[in-house]
């Protein structure tokens, strides 16, 4: 027999999966109503697809659900996904979809394609029912002057959009660039979406952490602990890469779920990335697993470098750090240039042990 939402939420709890909170209770019986009215008629053609004299059949609202890091939106999200029984449904970080979006633009661009929003809303309309985008979130100029006009196909077409962010729709994008064209985006939020927040006061991702041991040495004997809190914060999933756009080039992290993401010091410190990259994975990410921090000296000067670049956007941000390193942070650096600057990334990364960091 079918479960609501409430139902399976109910269960999960009750098996200690997930701890009852009556803001994400709240929030279930809206998701309900999508779910059923998508079960109910995703296979009929909609929107621009429902024919020249045909009436549209129009869906319900989506959902933009918003609130503080940690509080269970991508959690409710990913349940609701999961139990919606439609084939047409596609979960996709934000800054991933966009990135494919903006690829895909630009070979409609190479072959000539005047309007190139068309042919992508159109892929994406052919078998598409629902999208739900986990941490939207708008800081490149590229991606604002794009994402209004495909929104509005998609909506027109039938598209369901949910949708989880950690800033209100009228905080999307601010002080950006030209953001007066922006924000006709945000009207067009606040009226095809129903936008709640999620005024839970606890976080839970915060929780999970508590006391628990976040910088593990020696990092060669470790691995099975980092996997371990790996599993527990994305809900077990094997994450996929996250692509994020910067200056009119890509970075990629190598894995990312749930607002967690997880690279190597190689991955993030050995390539040449500045602070505008550091500071975009710390925007996507609100916790980092960064693995195999080695012994600093001259030898890896730059890559060194990078890492105390890295650790502040990370302390800026109020990142949660997870990592494993080759010794504890104040003998991370003993001697070569660089390794008097160091101590007060030492002590950084000290302070972003404790229990409390970034609550």
């Amino acid at each position: 027999m079918r479960k609501t939402l409430t139902e399976l939420y109910d269960s999960r709890a009750a098996e200690g999966g997930l701890r009852a909170d009556p803001a994400q209770h709240a929030v279930l019986p809206q998701l309900e109503q999508i779910r059923h009215w998508l079960e109910t008629h995703a296979d009929r053609r909609v929107g621009l697809f429902a024919g020249l004299f045909a009436k549209p059949l129009m869906p319900p609202k989506g959902l933009y659900l918003w609130g503080g890091v940690g509080r269970g939106k991508s959690m409710l999200m990913d349940l609701f996904h999961q139990a919606t029984d439609i084939r047409q449904k596609r979960r996709v970080h934000f800054h991933a979809f966009m990135q494919e979006t903006q690829k895909a633009m630009h070979a409609a661009r190479q072959k000539g394609v005047e309007d190139p929003i068309t042919p992508v809303a159109e892929a994406i309309l052919k078998d598409t029912r629902l999208l739900c985008f986990d941490e939207m979130q708008i800081t490149d100029i590229t991606d604002a002057m794009v994402v209004g006009r495909l929104f509005e196909k998609l909506l027109a077409g039938g598209v369901v959009i949910v949708t989880t962010s950690n800033r209100p729709p009228e905080d999307l994008y601010l002080n950006g660039l030209n953001r007066a064209l922006f924000l006709p985006f945000i009207d067009m939020i606040r009226a095809r979406l129903e936008v709640v927040e999620l005024e839970s006061p606890t976080d839970y991702r915060q929780h999970r952490l508590q006391g628990a041991q976040v910088y593990f040495h020696p990092s060669g004997k470790v691995r099975g602990e980092i996997d371990a809190i790996w599993s527990d914060l994305t809900g077990g999933t094997k994450g996929a890469p996250l692509t994020l756009p910067v200056n009119g080039r890509t970075i990629e992290v190598p894995r990312f779920a749930n607002g967690v993401a997880r690279a190597t010091f190689w991955d993030l410190c050995a390539r040449p990335l500045g602070p505008g990259d550091y500071l975009a994975i710390a925007q996507a990410a609100r916790v980092l697993i960064l693995e195999d921090i080695p012994q600093l000296s001259a030898s890896n000067y730059n890559e060194a470098k990078r890492f105390v670049t890295l650790i502040d956007a990370l302390y800026e941000a109020k990142v949660r750090l997870i990592c494993s390193a080759a010794d504890e942070p104040e003998r991370l650096y003993l001697e070569g240039t660089g390794a008097f600057e160091f101590e007060r990334t030492a002590s950084r990364l000290r302070e972003m042990q404790a229990a409390d960091w970034g609550a």
